[in-house]
């Protein structure tokens, strides 16, 4: 058993400790409370990844096409339009 890097021993001598400070009438409401800020951290970051691959989605739909673009600007101009009349004889 490996939570968040400690084992077994750790989290009992943890526990322990807990329980000689806070006693045993607190413990169970500092597990929920916990317990309710982990679940609240975590919907909190599904709501922003869900945000964040919602705007990657509306920005790869509103993107131009580039290939399309270069051949409008392409067809344009045309090759007489590109040489300045100074330089036509």
């Amino acid at each position: 058993m490996n939570i968040f890097g400690m084992g077994l021993p750790e989290i009992m001598v943890i526990l322990t400790i807990a329980l000689l400070i806070f006693g045993p009438k607190k413990l169970p409401e500092i597990g929920r409370s916990m317990g309710k800020a982990i679940r609240g951290f975590q919907d909190a970051s599904r709501e922003f990844e869900s945000e964040i691959k919602r705007e990657a989605e509306q920005l790869e739909a509103s993107k131009p096409a580039k290939p399309a673009e270069s051949q409008k600007v392409a067809s344009a101009v045309s090759p007489e339009e590109a040489i300045p009349s100074s330089e036509k004889g």
